[in-house]
């Protein structure tokens, strides 16, 4: 039996066999060959050649193999991106059965990205798949950021977020972190500067060379001519905060001096900052079921809710109780939902093509809903409109 193949210097193990070969050779091609055409002409008449080309040289990085990712490595292999590495160096468990497709009773003990990584082979054999079996959340080296075209994290604490979301932005790589607590979760994108066109039919309104808002702007307008009709091409511009601001930074100001709209900001939004907070500070991963850590939870709560201005009663007791319960669990329906969205994202990033996330998306599987907020430290002109005062009598209590 021939001997394995040892890792790189960096811990990762190449593809060495005949998928892998192909692959490589593929991603180096000039065009798309007529085989791929084929095998991708659904996605290529959505989105085009040239797209897709983008998609099949793209090397992805995806930390932490769990549930969410496994549904973020499906959807981006099918798609066809050029690589993708997997870098987790955590060990199965059986609690990964419930939610991982990827993995079965005979890997508990295994390395979850090796375990995961045949699994994920067999979906396109042109996609290069491979493993790092190391801790990379803290990984200082600029190199091994720049290396890939994508970073995406996902189910990790926030400070390892933020570890990996800073490395990204050195080596001026997107990033995406994305979290799934049971019925709930989120997506978040640090894109830095991100340039795409966006294809219309011309209106009646002209398009102009200026700022839509105080993140992104219009930066080049072309036309052409497609069955009779005026198509307007238009160049859009959008800027990202890092990770590490989102925790902090206001609702946009559009939403912060309307009551009305106040009131319609999902209490998750409030649920998840105070998660990170709770992580930042040191206090672990999850609060625990004490009475101590409730009441340190339901506090950070009281206080993300008051920084976002947001009214007092829209933080009700139940639902940061539901919250509570889901932490650190997995749905199969959740995470496909939020896998595909993200993957979907990454992909209208790697084509440049259509307006990506800005910046943190929210899933609620209860209500069915996932709103979308910018959050930006976003220094005002003007004073900002005063928090409200919780009453005394009407603190929040979670038991």
């Amino acid at each position: 039996m021939a001997d394995a193949p040892l890792p790189a210097a960096n811990g990762t193990f190449p593809a060495h066999n005949p998928a892998g070969q192909t692959a490589a050779a593929v991603a180096q091609a000039d065009t798309i060959s007529a085989d791929e055409i084929a095998l991708y002409d659904r996605q290529i008449r959505l989105w085009g050649v040239q797209a897709q080309e983008k998609i099949r040289n793209a090397n992805i990085l995806l930390v932490s193999v769990k549930a969410f990712a496994n549904e973020v490595a499906k959807n981006l292999v099918l798609a066809g991106v050029g690589s993708i590495t997997l870098a987790d160096h955590e060990v199965v468990t059986e609690e990964d059965l419930g939610a991982q497709f990827f993995v079965s009773e005979a890997d508990v003990g295994k390395n979850r990205a090796e375990a995961a990584a045949p699994q994920i082979q067999k979906l396109n054999p042109r996609v290069r798949v491979d493993v790092i079996t190391r801790d990379v959340r803290n990984e200082q080296d600029v190199n091994f950021y720049a290396a890939y075209d994508v970073i995406i994290a996902t189910d990790l604490d926030f400070l390892s977020l933020s570890a990996l979301d800073s490395g990204a932005r050195l080596a001026q790589r997107p990033f995406y972190a994305g979290c799934s607590h049971g019925m709930y979760g989120f997506i978040f994108a640090d894109l830095g500067i991100h340039e795409y066109v966006i294809e219309r039919e011309k209106g009646n309104r002209p398009t102009r060379l200026e700022p839509e808002s105080a993140t992104r702007s219009v930066t080049a307008i072309t036309t052409k001519k497609e069955s009779g009709k005026t198509i307007e091409m238009v160049t859009k511009r959008e800027l990202y905060t890092p990770l590490l601001l989102v925790n902090t930074s206001p609702l946009p100001p559009d939403m912060q001096n309307n009551t009305r709209k106040l009131k319609k900001v999902h209490p998750l939004l409030t649920c998840v900052r105070a998660l990170w907070e709770y992580q930042r500070n040191g206090h672990g991963v999850y609060p625990s079921h004490t009475k101590e850590h409730l009441q340190l939870f339901t506090q950070l709560a009281t206080e993300k809710h008051k920084e976002l201005l947001l009214p007092a009663e829209t933080l009700k007791a139940e639902f940061l109780r539901s919250f509570l319960q889901n932490l650190g669990s997995e749905l199969a329906p959740v995470t496909a939902f939020l896998g595909g969205q993200l993957a979907q994202d990454v992909i209208n990033v790697l084509g440049k093509r259509e307006q990506p996330i800005q910046n943190l998306m929210l899933f609620d599987g209860e209500d069915s809903a996932g709103p979308i907020y910018a959050l930006h430290p976003i220094f005002l002109s003007e004073a900002p409109p005063v928090a409200p005062v919780v009453p005394a009598d009407s603190a929040i209590t979670v038991v």
